[in-house]
């Protein structure tokens, strides 16, 4: 059974940072890629960083430069580091993994939110 389980959220004041966990199970860590998405009130679910099993990185525009994406394949846990934060940043951020025969899973979310 595939469990993605997310920690590190919480409320923050723009400027702030913060790092989100997300510890998985029932997968082979290692060769799957494993992203981090958001969601905010009225919108769509949307990309935010992904990690390949070679190590490649990719990184929504808006977030470009603030954020950091790792990955500690020995605890199968990947990160996501959060700096400069900003209102807009304010939402349920959710672990993703897709398997090499592109089996996709998710977390139950972590809600972010970024205020004064």
């Amino acid at each position: 059974q595939v469990q993605l389980v997310e920690s590190g959220g919480g409320l923050v004041q723009p400027g702030g940072s913060l790092r989100l966990s997300c510890a998985a199970s029932g997968i082979i860590f290692s060769i799957n890629t494993m992203g981090w998405y958001r969601q905010a009130p009225g919108k769509e679910r949307e990309l935010v960083a992904v990690s390949s099993s070679g190590g490649n990185t990719n990184y929504a525009d808006s977030v470009k430069g603030r954020f950091t994406i790792s990955r500690d394949n020995a605890k199968n846990t990947v990160y996501l580091q959060m700096n400069s934060l900003k209102p807009e940043d304010t939402a349920v951020y959710y672990c993703n993994t897709r398997t090499v025969i592109g089996y996709v899973y998710w977390g139950q979310g972590t809600q972010v939110t970024v205020s004064s």
